[in-house]
C-alpha cells in the first residue's frame, strides 16, 4: 500500500475536470501528488523531487512533448507518462525519441495510470 510513501507524483494538464480526475484516484490510491494547469507552472514551481510525471499532450504554451524535451535537455530522466487524445505513429515516435517511458490513450484506465506510477514510486522510494 502506498501511504507511506514520500515521493511525490506530478501531473500537468490544462483541463481543470482531467487534472482533478487524475489527482484524485491517486491521491485515493495513496499517493503524494503536485498537480499543475500547465507546463509552465511545473517549471516554475521546480518541481524537482517527483517520483514521475504524468503529461498531458496538448496544452497550450508548451506541449507535454515539449516538458519532456526539455526536463530531458537540462539532463532530468525522471520517468514520463504521456496521455494523449490520439496516440498515432507520429506521437508514439516523437515520445520515443525524448525518452517518455509510455504513451496512453485518454482517458486513461485506472489501472493503466496505478500501474505506471506504482513501479516508479516503488523505484524512487528505494533507499
Amino acid at each position: 500500500m502506498p501511504l507511506n510513501r514520500i515521493s511525490t507524483v506530478a501531473i500537468v494538464d490544462d483541463d481543470p475536470a482531467v487534472l482533478e480526475s487524475l489527482e484524485f484516484m491517486l491521491q485515493v490510491a495513496g499517493y503524494r501528488v503536485a498537480a499543475y494547469g500547465s507546463a509552465v507552472l511545473f517549471i516554475e514551481d521546480h518541481m524537482t523531487r517527483a517520483a514521475c510525471l504524468i503529461l498531458d499532450l496538448h496544452m497550450p504554451q508548451m506541449t507535454g512533448l515539449d516538458l519532456a524535451t526539455r526536463l530531458r535537455d537540462e539532463g532530468r530522466s525522471i520517468p514520463i507518462l504521456l496521455v494523449t487524445g490520439m496516440p498515432d505513429s507520429k506521437v508514439m515516435a516523437d515520445a520515443a525519441r525524448v525518452g517518455i517511458e509510455k504513451v496512453i490513450e485518454k482517458p486513461p484506465t485506472e489501472d493503466d495510470l496505478l500501474s505506471f506510477v506504482a513501479a516508479h514510486v516503488q523505484e524512487a522510494d528505494q533507499p
